[in-house]
């Protein structure tokens, strides 16, 4: 399950840095771009922190984090039963990291540029690599609730 999950790991982180930079490369700081109005724009952002921008002054705790967490997922993936879902939540969950994680370190923030309006909340501008952590987290999740997290 570890090679899939790499694999399709090395896609995503793939796909994410290619969005982010033809994002740094079209758009200034702070450009808006309306994709639906009243709901989805595409602004570039820089993101010093994490979500919400947490830690913002806090880069290389924010790197040490990252690594951590991936080297314990990759030691805990080992005991999942081998499921499609299981196998695509970890690629998510390393490919968001890794996606991430190379902005802040290259960087020093990450580059979020998915703003969305929901009746009036605009919610913190965020990326692909931040989709796939969640949903990744979510798959496992769901894995670990079905007691597949014991192999």
């Amino acid at each position: 399950m570890r090679k899939k999950s790499l694999i399709f790991a090395c896609f995503f982180i793939c796909f994410d840095q290619i969005i982010k930079a033809f994002i740094d490369n079209t758009f200034s700081y702070g450009q808006k771009f309306q994709i639906i109005p009243s709901f989805c724009d595409i602004t570039k952002v820089h993101n010093p922190g994490a979500a919400w921008s947490i830690f913002k002054d806090g880069r290389y705790l924010l790197i040490a984090i990252a690594i951590c967490a991936f080297g314990l997922l990759f030691i805990y993936e080992r005991n999942f039963k081998y499921k499609e879902r299981t196998m695509f939540g970890f690629a998510l969950i390393y490919g968001g990291l890794f996606g991430n994680l190379l902005d802040r370190i290259f960087w020093g923030y990450v580059i979020d540029y998915l703003e969305f309006n929901f009746w009036g909340y605009h919610f913190p501008v965020f990326n692909l690599a931040d989709i796939c952590l969640v949903i990744g987290f979510f798959l496992i999740i769901i894995a670990m609730l079905k007691g597949e997290d014991h192999a």
